[in-house]
């Protein structure tokens, strides 16, 4: 009668290519990740700038202008500010420089 079953040699050349293909995997899961994050501070900046721009012109604002967070939820979707996921914090500039964000891999 054989016994049927996997031997020690068969699972550690499996656990060696999963390992393999882990140590490939992972670094590039983190470079979209930090990827991402740095897409989605781009897309507040941009949402920022944009409604900033139209405050000014409903506003006759000049170039040196800085708006407060109130001043621009009407021109935003939903009327709520955008925000860095991760911790990063977005800054209002004037009307000229437009916003920033401080994120750290921005």
């Amino acid at each position: 009668m054989k016994k049927r079953g996997f031997t020690l040699v068969e699972i550690m050349i499996v656990v060696a290519i999963i390992g393999l293909l882990a140590a490939i995997a992972i670094p590039s899961f983190a470079k979209i990740r930090t990827e991402s994050r740095k897409t989605d501070c781009a897309n507040s900046i941009r949402l920022l700038r944009d409604a900033t721009e139209q405050w000014a012109m409903a506003n006759n604002k000049a170039g040196t202008d800085t708006p407060a967070n109130d001043d621009l939820t009407p021109y935003l979707k939903g009327g709520t500010m955008p925000t860095c996921k991760e911790g990063g914090t977005i800054a209002l500039g004037t009307v000229t420089a437009g916003p920033t964000c401080d994120f750290d891999g921005h």
